[in-house]
């Protein structure tokens, strides 16, 4: 099967977008200009739930590095777009949708410094546009896969975040490379070693029984590091692999992620 192109990959998404009525931004975050995809007229809202996208197409194969991370199928749109109610917004990471060109981007920032500190400072910064744009003073962050950790990091420093939720989220990176026995992610932070400033936030954190990625071992072990008495909420969906069926059955989930 032939690869969509970035151009291809970025006109699927504004078209996802612009079926609900919403549309692309760019927004300038220090070294990077990070694209959002929000509602064309965005209501005032105290509340605000802002989705992380996953890492994009990081590798074609699993020895060639991808030349542009663009994701494929942008599933933390879809969730975006699936939420049942409320105030949302969609960030995508460093050099996706057309990016990947710019001076300040290279396949370090979607492979081993994918979670870099510059990464996660851009996505704040993004975060804080997004906060001022719909008037919002409290924050829900929803990362997909290995938006999951940047959702998790930017939470770790910030102090309007009322809820964080991963789906599939790689969240100790330094234990998934291992299982998958892979090259580390050298220069890349990791949510393990922000526990401390993580035990202060709700947390619910979903993966799939069939994953075979982001396993729920690996999930489970993220959250075992927690006091007992602060441990987040696991739930591990028994037909769900790494992609399926997460959009699908989002309005359950995402209800769900709101009794805590």
């Amino acid at each position: 099967m032939t690869l969509p192109s970035p151009a291809e990959r970025r006109a699927a998404a504004d078209a996802l977008a612009q079926s609900r009525s919403w549309r692309a931004a760019i927004i300038p975050s220090g070294p990077f200009d990070l694209v959002a995809y929000l509602p064309s007229a965005p209501a005032s809202a105290g509340h605000l739930t802002i989705y992380i996208e996953g890492d994009g197409l990081a590798w074609v194969t699993g020895t060639q590095v991808s030349s542009d991370p663009t994701p494929r199928d942008p599933l933390a749109l879809r969730l975006a777009l699936a939420q049942p109610e409320g105030a949302a917004a969609y960030l995508s990471r460093p050099c996706q949708y057309g990016d990947a060109e710019a001076t300040n981007c290279s396949s370090r920032y979607w492979t081993s410094r994918r979670f870099a500190p510059e990464v996660v400072a851009a996505t704040d910064r993004a975060i804080d546009v997004l906060k001022q744009r719909f008037g919002a003073t409290r924050l829900s962050l929803v990362g997909y896969s290995g938006g999951g950790a940047v959702a998790a990091l930017v939470a770790a420093r910030r102090t309007d975040v009322e809820r964080l939720v991963t789906i599939a989220g790689n969240l100790d990176h330094r234990a998934w490379t291992t299982y998958q026995r892979i090259e580390s992610l050298t220069g890349s932070l990791s949510p393990v070693d922000y526990i401390e400033a993580l035990s202060t936030i709700p947390q619910w954190h979903y993966v799939g029984a069939m994953d075979d990625n982001i396993t729920p071992l690996l999930v489970q072990g993220f959250a075992e590091r927690f006091p007992v008495s602060k441990r987040p909420v696991v739930r591990i969906e028994s037909s769900f692999d790494h992609r399926c069926c997460w959009v699908e059955q989002w309005p359950r989930l995402w209800q769900e992620s709101l009794a805590r």
